[in-house]
């Protein structure tokens, strides 16, 4: 049986052709990681040659999608943590009988008054917009918002002192959305919009309830 000679030396590539071929190798693999890779999966586009390919605009929904996911995740715990809550105190208060011939008087609930407004927003392309209602816990604000053209990502939400990340409703390439929510805590809740269609939209939000002030965040 005949084995395969041994390469003679001089069919050896040289010490100088394997370094010439790292090299190669290597600035090979860095274009691909900062044309290619940083673009699509970290919206990092240093070249610019990552938005003409359109994987900026990918890597930037990924990223927008992992922040979204990491939300949704706060969001399941401190409802399961508020249920627990609730849970405890509802069995602690099935344990006391109430003397009512020692209850006097109920102080009202503070509520803050109903009122009105309009907010009206321009967003150019990829442009995004907040805008908060302060409202106390139990208080009920009805709202409708509408674009002139194209559309929007939306994500209805709360936050407050001590409080984590709550979100209501989220919204893709949406013109319009008409509902209500109760606040499930003293802060501020509202709309975040992001203008995800390629020409100017003018987003009106009408607003009514139990809220104290209505601004604009970002």
């Amino acid at each position: 049986m005949y084995n395969t000679d041994m390469p003679t030396r001089a069919e050896l590539p040289s010490s100088r052709k394997l370094i010439r071929s790292t090299l190669i190798a290597l600035a090979a693999a860095a274009t691909l990681l900062v044309t290619v890779v940083l673009p699509a999966e970290y919206a990092v586009d240093p070249t610019g040659i990552g938005k003409v390919l359109g994987l900026t605009e990918m890597g930037e929904i990924k990223q927008q999608l992992a922040l979204e996911a990491a939300a949704d995740e706060q969001t399941a715990v401190l409802i399961e943590t508020l249920e627990t809550a609730e849970t405890q105190a509802d069995e602690r208060a099935a344990d006391q009988v109430v003397d009512t011939e020692k209850v006097v008087s109920l102080a009202p609930v503070e509520t803050a008054p109903e009122r009105t407004d309009v907010v009206t927003l321009t967003l150019a392309p990829g442009e995004a917009a907040e805008v908060k209602l302060t409202m106390k816990k139990d208080g009920i604000a009805k709202y409708e918002w509408v674009t002139n053209q194209g559309h929007l990502n939306s994500d209805l939400h709360a936050d407050g002192a001590n409080k984590a990340f709550v979100s209501y409703r989220k919204g893709r390439s949406e013109t319009s959305n008409t509902g209500e929510f109760i606040a499930g805590f003293e802060g501020v809740h509202g709309w975040f919009w992001r203008n995800r269609s390629d020409v100017d939209v003018e987003v009106t939000l009408r607003v009514s309830g139990a809220y104290s002030e209505v601004k604009r965040v970002l």
